[in-house]
């Protein structure tokens, strides 16, 4: 990729460059996996679907489109995600072994469901998570990457933001 451009905002993330050569025939959603790699690809792919991807000046709404060098791909999206509004923030205790500006370890007790699920809206880590750190609604999942069975007990390595849970995601599933 050539004549790359970042400008990010608080409120978009805005990204331009031009494919070369060796990206010939590659799918446009990898191309910016590459570019971007900040964000991850579910949430690159969400946003070539939603008609936030140009190539060549159109909208290209096909994550799977093989890109042919020389066209320009263009990316103007919202960087924050849209709050989790289904779940709501509870105050439970946590019990916190680390915490930082990216991420929480916590240990969760056995009983403690991880996250709400059928049958169950409430009284669960997500739900004290967003009690502990309201901004972690901006964080799929309140920065929840992996889970322990309800009657489980262990450690468990919350994202802080957004950078932090596409690290923790890719780490987990290339079992790092």
């Amino acid at each position: 990729m050539k004549d790359q451009s970042h400008s990010i905002d608080k409120a978009f993330a805005e990204l331009t460059f031009t494919v070369e050569a060796e990206g010939q025939g590659q799918r446009l959603d990898q191309l910016l996996a590459a570019a971007a790699s900040q964000y991850s690809r579910t949430r690159l792919q969400s946003w070539i679907k939603a008609g936030l991807v140009q190539v060549d000046g159109v909208v290209q709404t096909t994550p799977r489109a093989a890109m042919e060098a020389g066209q320009m791909v263009r990316l103007c999206a919202p960087e924050a995600a849209e709050p989790d509004t289904t779940v709501h923030p509870e105050a439970i205790a946590l019990d916190i072994v680390h915490e930082d500006a990216d991420i929480l370890v916590l240990h969760k007790p056995a009983g403690l469901t991880v996250h709400p699920g059928a049958g169950q809206s409430s009284g669960t880590l997500q739900n004290a998570l967003l009690h502990h750190r309201p901004e972690l609604a901006q964080v799929p999942r309140a920065g929840i990457v992996h889970r322990l069975d309800k009657l489980t007990s262990g450690l468990l390595v919350v994202a802080a933001n957004l950078t932090a849970h596409t690290a923790l995601v890719r780490a987990l599933a290339a079992r790092e």
